[in-house]
């Protein structure tokens, strides 16, 4: 490092301080490449070619470029070529890297095998963090998941070793910890196939979650697909202080944007408010704004990124993002499409939900919010931690709130669990201490993994369909997510506010203003939570839990048992017939929030990720029936009696007969599975028309051959009845911006014809043509 730093000084010296820092940048890449991650030693950064993209882009558009902008098109496969138009144009990019979580991976690496090509074409990562089920405490979870996951663990690390592709073992951390940590830089474009890969946005970079067959695109070398986005600006200023977090920045703008107000957008964060923020805080407020629709969310690079790269053992990297700074942050004078406005000094402590994150509340508020609405006030469990808030920092804020009760002889009135985002947070706050105050207070550290985030929750105790309270510092909080009942009313917010509410046991506790009861009786105020950024003995790595692929894999064997209940080998789909789609019955009409967790749910069904057949035993079983108001009910018209949606959906298979989903706005919000849109077509579903998608599900129903569609006019939703069949017609002549027609034909003998919008490109209409995109990137090979 000393070495690297003084060849800077002394380049500058004979450059002269006015020379373009492209001269040194490019002196310092003849003398000594620098690694993309110490894993990857012949993987190297390569900003000349980010700044020649950059230099080509913004000399044909002529104007100032926004800090996504610069990643992004420098990212371009054809910088000279490509049409980039904001908000409608495709863009054909060349990510750097692909990182998979496990859940996800199985059916990634199973379209990679099906794809037939011998070895991944860019750094690629498996995770293993899904598949924990937190039940009683980390260890003793663990194991047990090794053992019930073992075939499916075997074969991610057997996959991984044939194709080349970096595998992290069971308890290594959560997926986005582990990126930060390790393989996230300034400047570098990753797509993830978990909706929040965007924490990686918080050191600098354009990190995209996707579904696996876009992972795939990139690991066979194509380039990748993604419609240009719009840029949103939120300006900081002022500064975060005491019991406001880096949180309470995405809670305030998902309250602002909503749900969908993200959608096709990057939010890039800029403003003098910026450098208030830790890297590890500009993660969660980037990792959550998944929740808002965005494609993702970047911050531009400071000394804040500096410090951390290099406290990961990262110094080359931050002293060559340095150099190359210009490149990281915005161009002044840039332009956004819309502009928001947040002054931290003058930020509140926010709680958002029940059962959506953008239902925004101060937590001064919600104590009366909650009893206004008959909302639990009781709080029976805190849960911190996740991919969202797992830092050293959020440890160490929410342990000084822990260690305040224990010195007054307070513990806990509600649950409390804490999950450590990896293993080198884990080991570093068992070293320092925050763990022993942590359980101390009465928390139960779970395994370093996603656990009940995601729905891996063993609760006991309450029964389903009992309402209650839960605080967590998630990121997503839809009806049933995190414990599969429906009748959990789950808030997120900040780790320490999470962590006061259980101590106080209640909503209705201001930390801010309220005053909590020693046992002795004394009355006393928690002070604001403080916290170490980062440790200052240096992480803590833990356990060596990667699998460096061999050199060469070639000779290895993948294998999957046909008999599996886990895994199962994946059959191309049918091409397009090359006709309209005739009387496509209507499954069912979805009423009100789809979720990709409606769709296709977690929790106990992430152990057939991994099988197309059994994982398609859950479609669309959260989905409201717009004809009964009941979920997993619908009628079956072949035989008149009601059944669940994928019985009636292999029944119609079973007799030849397609079908089509209706439903309404943001079909598909949230996780990036794009199990949501494969099981529909397996089951024999064609097309799903609503009112809008969410940008990761349409992309991934394109990707298998289906037909996402949106209404025209979106009150002819309401001329759709369940009991409905719809023709999709105009096929023949399908064209990218061309509206397609859709024929009701009611049950009475009338119909009425609709106008449906697409946005699908020219490669696009070629995957729906071949069946599918894995089919279309077969047919290229011959």
């Amino acid at each position: 490092m000393a070495t690297y730093c003084l060849t800077v000084a002394r380049l500058q010296l004979a450059l002269g301080q006015g020379a373009r820092r492209f001269h040194v940048a490019a002196a310092l890449n003849a003398k000594a490449k620098v690694s993309m991650s110490r894993f990857e030693p012949n993987s190297y950064i390569n900003y000349d070619n980010l700044r020649s993209n950059i230099d080509i882009v913004r000399k044909r558009l002529n104007r100032p470029l926004t800090l996504s902008e610069k990643i992004v098109y420098g990212h371009l496969d054809d910088p000279a070529g490509q049409e980039i138009v904001r908000g409608r144009t495709y863009l054909r990019l060349r990510p750097d890297r692909v990182a998979m979580q496990d859940a996800t991976a199985q059916m990634a690496m199973l379209q990679f095998i099906s794809s037939g090509l011998p070895k991944v074409a860019v750094p690629s990562t498996i995770h293993c963090d899904h598949l924990i089920e937190a039940q009683i405490g980390g260890a003793q979870d663990l194991q047990r998941a090794k053992e019930v996951n073992l075939e499916v663990y075997n074969f991610l690390a057997s996959a991984g070793a044939k194709y080349g592709v970096g595998f992290w073992k069971p308890g290594s951390g959560i997926i986005h910890q582990i990126i930060l940590e390790n393989y996230a830089y300034p400047g570098v474009m990753l797509i993830g196939t978990d909706s929040h890969t965007p924490n990686g946005g918080g050191l600098g970079c354009i990190c995209i979650g996707v579904g696996g067959a876009d992972a795939v695109d990139v690991m066979a070398g194509i380039p990748w697909e993604l419609k240009c986005p719009n840029v949103i600006g939120v300006k900081l200023t002022g500064a975060l202080s005491g019991w406001t977090s880096p949180k309470d920045v995405i809670l305030k703008v998902a309250g602002i944007l909503t749900v969908k107000g993200g959608t096709g957008a990057i939010v890039e964060y800029h403003g003098p408010g910026v450098d208030s923020i830790s890297c590890t805080g500009m993660a969660t407020i980037c990792n959550m704004g998944a929740e808002i629709g965005a494609t993702t969310s970047v911050f531009p690079f400071n000394h804040r990124m500096k410090t951390y790269l290099e406290k990961t053992g990262r110094g080359e990297i931050a002293a060559l993002a340095n150099e190359n700074q210009d490149l990281l942050v915005p161009d002044s004078g840039c332009h956004y499409d819309q502009i928001i406005e947040i002054n931290l000094s003058e930020l509140k402590p926010h709680i958002n939900g029940p059962f959506t994150p953008d239902l925004a509340h101060p937590v001064s508020d919600i104590g009366s919010v909650a009893e206004k609405n008959g909302w639990p006030l009781e709080v029976k469990v805190g849960l911190i931690g996740s991919c969202t808030n797992s830092s050293y920092e959020d440890m160490g804020r929410a342990a000084s709130l822990a260690k305040q009760a224990l010195d007054k002889g307070l513990k806990c009135k509600a649950q409390f669990t804490v999950t450590p985002g990896s293993e080198q947070i884990r080991a570093t706050i068992e070293r320092d201490g925050y763990a022993k105050l942590l359980r101390d207070v009465g928390g139960v550290v779970l395994a370093n993994a996603c656990g009940p985030c995601i729905g891996q929750w063993d609760r006991r105790d309450v029964k389903k369909g009992e309402k209650n309270t839960i605080v967590t510092s998630f990121n997503r909080n839809f009806t049933g997510r995190n414990d599969a009942n429906p009748a959990t009313h789950a808030f997120v917010t900040s780790p320490e506010i999470v962590t006061a509410f259980a101590i106080a046991g209640t909503l209705k506790f201001n930390p801010e203003t309220d005053f909590l009861t020693a046992p002795n009786g004394e009355k006393f105020k928690l002070l604001p939570p403080t916290g170490d950024e980062l440790p200052a003995r240096d992480f803590d790595p833990g356990q060596d839990t990667y699998q460096h692929p061999p050199a060469d894999g070639l000779g290895l064997k993948v294998e999957v048992n046909p008999q599996s209940n886990r895994l199962q080998l994946l059959e191309p789909f049918d091409r397009w017939s090359g006709n309209d789609l005739e009387d496509l019955q209507v499954l069912i009409k979805v009423k009100g929030k789809c979720t990709t967790d409606h769709i296709s749910a977690a929790g106990p069904w992430l152990k057939f990720r991994g099988h197309l057949d059994n994982i398609s035993n859950n479609l669309l079983i959260g989905a409201v029936n717009v004809e009964n108001d009941a979920v997993n009910k619908i009628r079956n018209l072949l035989t008149g009696e009601f059944g669940g949606v994928p019985d009636v959906a292999r029944h119609y298979k079973k007799n030849n007969i397609s079908w089509v989903v209706v439903g309404d706005e943001n079909y598909g919000e949230g996780s990036s599975r794009e199990h949501a849109a494969l099981e529909p077509r397996h089951l024999g579903g064609r097309a799903i028309i609503v009112k809008s998608f969410a940008r990761i599900h349409e992309t991934n129903l394109k990707k298998q051959g289906m037909l996402p569609l949106t209404f025209s006019n979106p009150a002819d939703y309401d001329k759709i009845r369940p009991d409905d069949k719809i023709s999709i017609v105009g096929l023949k002549s399908f064209a990218p911006g061309k509206p397609l027609k859709a024929v009701i034909k009611h049950i009475d003998g009338s119909s009425e014809t609709i106008e449906l919008n697409h946005t699908f490109n020219e490669t696009q209409i070629e995957w729906f043509q071949a069946g599918s995109a894995l089919n279309r990137m077969k047919e290229l090979q011959k």
